[in-house]
């Protein structure tokens, strides 16, 4: 790319569709020029909302649309392979939601379209590129609390839900983990990488969807990481890792954090906190940015959201689905 703004186009009008299109206020060098529903009402009101010059009420006009150069996608998770392989296919870069997709066969088929095409592709795991977890990795890789050996992480929210809610129906791709797990199991492997066994065990709502999942994952060097997701129960959401010569503590929100607190063994506790002119510890706006520089550079994927690191955790969730049984209506995998 040439131009210095980046032209966003927006697949879908959601609340998360929303809150990023908000964030993107806050980046000089981003431009949403379109935005697409199922419908024409919906996108129109999106479109009115944010000042966005085009509405489409199709996704296809949107992946069409040369003006666009890239679409984040923020769909249902079980929408994502058709919504980011239909921009793909029409040339289009692509910003995912996660869950990437609904299982890592889906997410195979996006990442072999994009290479295919040469198209730039992303999974939005705002946690990778957040300056306060990036430090707290920058820290890890440098050795300040030597080889990492176990890694808890878990994200529970309360509820209660009804059976009609999007996180209890097995249509959408409902139960805790691949909307909430998904942030503990990525929080792990950005630290250890893929596990080498995955024991879990679930408790299963009436529909077949985990309303509570626990799973210990394994490495072939001893390492050990316990994650847990709920969507009965709140959670500390807090995560802590610990090494051979030390531990970081990260509090409530661990994959948007405003502090960690780092311990080294015969040292002083240190806390590092996040900078003020990063913007709001919630703002979407650091995975935007990653997307751009990558596209001004000319890169097809992010080096803090590669790819294959993306398929890994994909993996890693089908094997606690596996473990737990959960399967979807009409799931090939």
């Amino acid at each position: 790319m040439t131009r210095q703004n980046v032209r966003w186009g927006i697949l879908a009008t959601g609340g998360i569709a929303a809150t990023f299109t908000a964030d993107l206020v806050d980046l000089p060098d981003a431009e949403v020029v379109a935005v697409a529903s199922r419908s024409p009402e919906p996108a129109k009101a999106f479109a009115e909302r944010f000042g966005i010059p085009r509405a489409y009420g199709d996704w296809e006009s949107l992946a069409m649309d040369e003006e666009v150069d890239i679409v984040y996608v923020a769909t249902p998770h079980t929408a994502h392979r058709a919504a980011a392989g239909l921009c793909l296919e029409a040339g289009r870069n692509v910003l995912c939601e996660k869950p990437f997709t609904l299982n890592v066969r889906e997410a195979g088929e996006l990442v072999a379209l994009a290479r295919e095409n040469g198209r730039f592709l992303m999974e939005a795991m705002w946690m990778y590129c957040n300056p306060v977890v990036r430090r707290l990795k920058a820290l890890v890789d440098d050795g300040a609390i030597g080889e990492v050996r176990s890694v808890q992480a878990d994200f529970g929210i309360a509820g209660p839900f009804p059976a009609t809610h999007r996180l209890r129906d097995p249509a959408l791709g409902g139960g805790a983990l691949l909307d909430l797990g998904v942030y503990p199991v990525s929080f792990a492997q950005l630290l250890l990488g893929e596990p080498a066994d995955v024991v879990a065990r679930a408790t299963l709502s009436e529909e077949g969807v985990d309303l509570q999942t626990g799973a210990l994952l394994s490495w072939d060097d001893g390492a050990l990481a316990s994650v847990h997701c709920s969507i009965v129960g709140g959670t500390a959401t807090s995560a802590s890792v610990t090494g051979s010569k030390g531990r970081i503590d990260v509090p409530y929100g661990f994959f948007f954090p405003e502090r960690f607190v780092l311990h080294r063994d015969g040292r002083e506790a240190e806390e590092f906190t996040a900078d003020p002119a990063d913007g709001p510890r919630n703002s979407l706006r650091h995975e935007a940015a990653e997307a751009m520089r990558a596209l001004r550079a000319g890169e097809t994927e992010s080096p803090l959201v590669p790819l294959d690191g993306t398929l890994a955790v994909m993996r890693t969730l089908d094997a606690i689905r596996d473990r737990v049984g959960v399967r979807y209506p009409g799931e090939v995998r």
